[in-house]
């Protein structure tokens, strides 16, 4: 673009890309002012189980982008849920910090819920807290509680901070259970509250300023 003249500066095309900026003021593209950048925005999805955490998909099916309600910034998940996980999953339109949130690094908490068929016991759950290797993966420390047994299904609380891709179905399915439902209560301190499935709610400014001071 600098190439092409595109790009002044206080109304002086640019000729070089080796130019350092204090901020946008007076640059322009083809004549038009460059906005600047707009304030990082956080929101809570209630995602329904059976869509993508996708912009599209090759075989049809629905999308997050199909269950988002008009009238929403261009925004980008945070993390990714299965195709028939619901609950939580926060949306961003700051490419930074979604980023944040989603390394490693930051260990930001992931709360579940899981609903799945077979036999276990606490003590089998407790040993997740060492982390568990699966196929040549390798798998963080996991918090996971036996909630309550339903007949032949079990409900399991599990926290953990990694999420790898279908985390909580893997390692859930190498001790033996189907699971059958798989809920994300919380991401951090940010849970669903009232949401329905399919709504959403913004969060605070001020709430996502003092998260964000909290963050490594």
């Amino acid at each position: 673009m600098i190439a092409e003249g595109r790009i002044a500066l206080e109304g002086e095309v640019l000729t070089t890309p080796a130019t350092l900026l204090e901020d946008l003021r007076g640059v322009t593209v083809d004549g038009k002012p460059v906005a600047p950048p707009a304030a990082a925005r956080l929101w809570r999805f209630h995602k329904p189980a059976g869509c993508l955490t996708a912009a599209n998909d090759p075989k049809g099916r629905p999308t997050i982008y199909d269950r988002l309600p008009a009238g929403l910034p261009r925004v980008m998940p945070v993390g990714r849920l299965d195709y028939m996980t619901e609950g939580l999953l926060l949306l961003t339109n700051d490419g930074e910090l979604k980023r944040q949130l989603e390394l490693p690094a930051t260990a930001v908490v992931r709360r579940y819920r899981a609903r799945a068929f077979g036999e276990i016991s606490q003590a089998q759950l407790e040993e997740l807290s060492e982390g568990v290797e699966i196929e040549g993966m390798r798998y963080g420390s996991i918090d996971a509680n036996l909630e309550r047994r339903t007949g032949a299904n079990c409900w399991i609380e599990l926290a953990l901070t990694e999420g790898k891709n279908r985390e909580v179905r893997r390692v859930l399915e190498h001790l033996g259970l189907q699971v059958s439902r798989l809920i994300r209560l919380s991401y951090g301190p940010f849970t669903m509250l009232d949401l329905a499935p399919g709504q959403v709610g913004e969060v605070q400014r001020e709430e996502l300023f003092r998260f964000r001071q909290t963050l490594k």
